[in-house]
């Protein structure tokens, strides 16, 4: 086994979700990690916790989708035993990651509506997503394995303490500021107020990898319109050249090059997936290039992301409206070029390049 693998488990059990003699742990991972997984329950047995693993298998899940033919109902006996768990990790690792590409989109608007009550659940507790490199991702990301391998562990194999202190930097900025206008080129204006609400600082605890500060908008107070310029994968399917307008808050208008039903499904999940839940900055620059992996993506340097739908609770003020709805879906403007952030009328951003750090051009 590669040792980068034991590092992984140990970052996630002891950075990630502070893992504690006795916790009970569900490990949720499909086949292409079972190296990782394995690692895992080394690390949970030396830390004296109690794991088990289930099947996050998209055959499994696809034939269940597709051959669903009722309206669903949210399962009790999933709710109960997430309940009861002290620490959920989730592996991403796709051997098809077009599996579900045939599964209707109003099927999995109202399966993610059923589990609802579930991700609240699991959100509550000590958790963590990450990414196991297995070959189907490292072709999507058009990778060789061993350089893919590489790519996932140099961004997740980091002095996290160090990028808390470089990120803090940019949280000082925002988590005081009332408005936000993200600039780029002549197809992203858009503002916001960010007023009272937290700016959190993702240094690899929940998602692993992290390297990105958010925060939540209020609801209401988005204006303006957005090019998303980088490519996503949604629910099997690529979208591109995905466009939004917004006015008091909600999306008015929308389309996409590619697959805009897609795009429309989620926008139409319910009131809170045509409002923004998420406002992030990238800011791992190790990710140094694009892999249709959001957990990824989102975080990589000389990027900004949102997210229609909804709000995590931890990024809303507590007189403030937190953004509900069954879906949180982030999409990616590049930055690099042509571009800038503006916190309360002041340039914090140009081009990629933070005030705070060295070659700034004001």
């Amino acid at each position: 086994m590669d040792p980068r693998i034991r590092e992984h488990a140990e970052v996630v059990a002891d950075h990630s979700v502070d893992l504690s003699a006795g916790d009970d742990v569900v490990i949720v991972a499909p086949p292409e990690a079972d190296d990782l997984v394995t690692a895992l329950h080394e690390v949970i047995g030396d830390r004296g916790a109690n794991p088990i693993a289930l099947s996050g298998n998209d055959r499994f899940q696809r034939a269940y989708l597709r051959a669903r033919d009722e309206e669903f109902e949210t399962p009790s006996h999933e709710q109960a035993l997430i309940e009861e768990t002290d620490v959920y990790i989730a592996i991403r690792a796709n051997r098809n990651v077009t599996e579900t590409s045939d599964v209707d989109p109003e099927t999995n608007a109202a399966y993610s509506q059923a589990h609802q009550p579930i991700l609240d659940e699991r959100l509550s507790k000590r958790w963590c997503l990450t990414q196991y490199p297995a070959p189907a991702n490292a072709q999507l990301a058009e990778m060789s394995s061993e350089a893919y391998e590489n790519f996932v562990w140099d961004a997740i194999l980091k002095d996290w303490d160090a990028v808390r202190e470089h990120q803090a930097q940019m949280v000082d900025i925002l988590d005081p500021a009332d408005e936000v206008r993200i600039v780029s080129g002549d197809t992203t204006d858009v503002t916001m107020s960010v007023d009272g609400n937290p700016t959190l600082n993702d240094y690899g605890e929940k998602n692993l990898p992290g390297g990105e500060v958010f925060t939540a908008p209020i609801p209401d107070s988005v204006e303006g319109e957005v090019l998303f310029d980088k490519p996503l994968y949604h629910q099997g399917r690529e979208v591109t050249g995905v466009y939004l307008e917004f006015d008091g808050g909600e999306v008015i208008d929308h389309s996409a090059e590619k697959n805009e039903d897609v795009l429309t499904e989620v926008l139409e999940t319910d009131e809170g997936a045509r409002r923004l839940g998420e406002l992030g900055i990238g800011m791992n620059r190790d990710i140094d290039r694009f892999s249709y992996n959001m957990l990824f993506d989102e975080k990589m340097g000389d990027t900004v992301h949102m997210a229609v739908g909804r709000a995590y609770g931890d990024t809303v003020g507590e007189d403030n409206e937190q953004n509900q709805s069954a879906v949180h879906v982030d999409m990616i403007v590049d930055m690099s070029e042509d571009s800038y952030i503006e916190v309360d009328g002041e340039v914090v951003q140009r081009d990629g390049t933070f005030r705070f750090e060295d070659g700034e051009d004001d």
